[in-house]
């Protein structure tokens, strides 16, 4: 039987560890080039919630430009740690919770990686009640009919029909909306100082009376994108990567423009016009600002921009990390677009309205035990494997990730403590919980289970067998749990349909 016969046996198979959409992509299965990958990231950077972060800035006396600055620095700060934790799926491929078995085990993957799958469901709903609520204005004005909660259920569906179609799908609207969330901001920009200037302020000199800290302002930006910095690589597996390159940074070139440029610059702008809005109007939440400034069909127009802007951010940020984490959960059971429709569930019933009243409590505490894990994998990644990671037992219940009965005490303790004081902590989580975890990960590991049971040493042994991509190959599951490493010419017929594509 041919290779390329054994992966297509191999491609509906599952396992307690195997489920087609949680191996690892082929090369030919990365279809998302530099601007595509950009494109994804500007309008994931367009989270309305946002907007409240600049506003809590000027409101809290911090000039507006410094706000801007502070958001900028803060983005590019968490930009590059998503740049190394990025590396494990242009490398090999890999899931978020898939490489989690690596430091927490096979079974102890499950407790990080649903802590940041529910808290991705929970974005998803927090940003569709926000895009209903703009459906809604829509509706009003067209039908004169108010009822937010349908367009609630409605926005969900929707989002997650797309969503459920592939990440090519993800790849096509963000290109569409990328466009339209840039048009919606310059909008609002013109419109909200020019609303500002009627009643004699200048934006620019506004000061208020708040006493926020920078540093406050500046970490809680970091935990806000702490869920994407650690699950980045949901994304980068998708994103093309050039053939046996071993340089770093040309490796990862596809993915340079959009951590460094698009999400620091759009992030930096959206969360200042939320800075704008407050001073102009007294309100960060820009749909109540359009609905009051708007008129007739631009007033459709731009809500309908929102809706855009909500729907291609939780397609990428939200649906898809969730959906991934609950496939790790139970892969016999759970395929792609079931996990889509069981993410988007969970979403809509987290009450998200409640969650934006306290949205920086909610930053801070998610953010300290995310940003733990963070930490974790960089030193497991980085640290202790030298990017050699033996992918195939990371798919095998009696492999080298098995620890104790599948659990790895070293990073579960690492994971609770670091985060536990970070929480302790919060408005400091993200620079408290990133560095503890990481040290704390590493003596452990050492202590507790490479001293202790030398039969866990790293087996990869650093050797380059354990690469991919920078070997020109790719990670081939031919199932009953072998996994072999093919070049692209090799792995030709190979990259078979996935429901994720």
């Amino acid at each position: 039987m041919t290779v390329v016969d054994r992966v297509r046996d191999a491609e509906h198979e599952r396992s307690a560890l195997v489920e087609e959409s949680i191996l690892p992509t082929l090369q030919g299965q990365r279809p998302i080039g530099m601007l595509g990958y950009a494109w994804i990231w500007v309008g994931i950077a367009v989270i309305i919630a946002t907007y409240s972060l600049g506003a809590a800035g000027v409101g809290g006396g911090v000039p507006l430009s410094t706000v801007i600055i502070t958001i900028a620095l803060a983005n590019l700060a968490i930009g590059a740690f998503m740049m190394l934790t990025a590396d494990i799926g242009t490398e090999h491929g890999l899931t978020f919770a898939v490489y989690l078995r690596a430091p927490f085990g096979v079974h102890g993957t499950h407790l990080p990686a649903m802590s940041r799958g529910v808290v991705a469901a929970m974005w998803f709903g927090i940003q569709t009640y926000l895009g209903a609520l703009a459906l809604n204005g829509i509706g009003q004005y067209f039908l004169g009919f108010d009822s937010w909660a349908l367009w609630y259920v409605v926005f969900a569906l929707v989002q997650i029909i797309n969503t459920a179609s592939g990440i090519k799908s993800v790849e096509r609207l963000a290109s569409l909306a990328a466009p339209a969330i840039i048009g919606i901001s310059i909008w609002m920009y013109f419109t909200l100082e020019g609303v500002a200037e009627t009643q004699g302020i200048n934006i620019w000199t506004f000061q208020a009376t708040g006493e926020m800290s920078l540093l406050v302002l500046f970490i809680a930006n970091m935990s806000f994108w702490s869920t994407m910095a650690i699950d980045v690589p949901n994304l980068t597996r998708f994103v093309k990567v050039p053939s046996g390159e071993r340089a770093f940074f040309k490796r990862n070139r596809n993915v340079f423009l959009a951590q460094l440029l698009a999400l620091p610059v759009t992030q930096a702008f959206i969360a200042g016009l939320g800075a704008v809005s407050f001073i102009a109007t007294g309100n960060w939440n820009p749909i109540e600002v359009i609905q009051g400034e708007g008129q007739g069909l631009s007033l459709v127009l731009l809500l309908a921009l929102v809706v855009l802007a909500q729907w291609s951010t939780n397609n990428s940020a939200n649906l898809i990390p969730s959906a991934l984490t609950f496939i790790n959960l139970a892969p016999r059971v759970i395929n792609y677009r079931m996990s889509v429709v069981l993410a988007g569930i969970v979403g809509t019933l987290c009450f998200p309205w409640q969650i934006l009243n306290n949205l920086f409590v909610f930053l801070g505490y998610y953010g300290a035990f995310l940003s733990a894990i963070g930490g974790i994998m960089v030193a497991d990644y980085y640290l202790l494997r030298k990017r050699r990671i033996n992918v195939p037992d990371l798919f095998k219940l009696d492999g080298q990730f098995r620890y104790a009965g599948g659990f790895n005490p070293a990073g579960l303790i690492a994971w609770i403590v670091a985060g536990g004081i970070a929480a302790y902590f919060s408005q400091y989580a993200f620079v408290i919980g990133f560095p503890l975890g990481l040290v704390l990960y590493v003596v452990l590991m050492k202590v507790l289970v490479l001293h202790a049971h030398p039969q866990q040493e790293i087996e990869s042994g650093y050797s380059d067998a354990y690469l991919a991509s920078s070997e020109g190959k790719s990670w081939v599951y031919l199932g009953q749990g072998q996994f072999e490493r093919l070049t692209e010419a090799e792995a030709q017929g190979s990259a078979v349909g996935r429901e994720d594509l």
